[in-house]
């Protein structure tokens, strides 16, 4: 079971829906929700995903070392407050991406992010939302076309990665 992207923990392929047990993870990265009951569960991993996903899209680190910024998750949450998602995406990106397409990136993330695990999508959702994120954002690359249009992307989540030895 992955509390983070650097340390992981098998699960007994027993129907548990969940594992107890003593976790070091990455600050930023763990289940708030980890702290209070000490268990990891599927929704763990979707918290920590949407982690990922939002240093994708805004370029930042998970926590910064400035007084400005501290935490992404609570920086990001302040911006699409204010609905200002040009200082949300990286900006080596120079504006050029549909802000439709931002947007939903965004709020998938955010969901992901809930702090009330019950309120995190399923990793199912996730994948299907970003792939139609994604051929919404190729629709605009591509000249004369439209997201009805484009070939699907087929991104294959089912292949079993395993820690490398550091």
């Amino acid at each position: 079971k992955l509390s983070d992207f650097g340390l992981s923990k098998i699960i007994p392929d027993d129907g548990a829906s969940h594992l107890s047990t003593v976790v070091a993870g990455t600050p930023g990265y763990l289940d708030p929700d980890y702290y209070t009951n000490n268990r990891l569960t599927e929704k763990s991993d979707v918290y920590s995903f949407g982690v990922v996903l939002l240093e994708i899209i805004t370029g930042q680190q998970v926590i910064a070392r400035n007084e400005e910024r501290s935490n992404i998750i609570e920086w990001v949450r302040s911006l699409v407050a204010i609905g200002d998602i040009k200082a949300i995406v990286d900006s080596r990106l120079e504006g050029d991406f549909d802000i439709n397409s931002a947007w939903k990136a965004v709020e998938i993330a955010m969901a992901c992010v809930s702090l009330r695990p019950n309120q995190r999508p399923i990793m199912s959702v996730v994948v299907f939302e970003l792939k139609e994120t994604l051929a919404t954002e190729l629709a605009r690359t591509k000249p004369n076309s439209s997201a009805e249009s484009i070939e699907p992307v087929n991104l294959d989540f089912s292949a079993q990665l395993i820690p490398l030895a550091r």
